[in-house]
């Protein structure tokens, strides 16, 4: 279970990669969702295999190690920044192609574009 986790895990990040350095900014949004991802459960395989441990909630005679809460815990923080991240990306992109008329790294940078012109009222 573990194998198919990190193999999981290595697609996933080499897959947010290869959308970050592409020139379109919807496909930079796509990688930072699934980098945020992979990283999320790449912090989940880290926490090891709960079989066998008990509750963090210990009362009386539990029967087993408690499994530790920490890594849990991180990750509900990383999905809450992740989503304010995203939402900001989306709302960055969304104004940028209302100014620009574009989503592309390459036409937004490109000095032989004709700009957008801007209304005088």
């Amino acid at each position: 279970m573990m194998w198919e986790t990190a193999i999981l895990v290595g697609l996933m990040f080499g897959g947010a990669c290869f959308l970050i350095l592409q020139a379109s900014f919807v496909r930079i949004l796509f990688g930072f969702i699934l980098l945020s991802n992979a990283a999320n459960l790449f912090l989940l395989a880290m926490s090891g295999r709960p079989d066998g441990k008990t509750a963090p909630v210990l009362q009386g005679g539990n029967g087993g190690p408690p499994v530790d809460p920490l890594p849990q815990a991180l990750i509900l923080t990383a999905i809450v920044i992740g989503f304010g991240v995203i939402a900001y990306m989306v709302v960055l992109l969304y104004r940028t192609f209302l100014d620009q008329h574009t989503a592309n790294a390459c036409e937004l940078f490109d000095p032989r574009r004709e700009r957008p012109k801007e209304d005088a009222s």
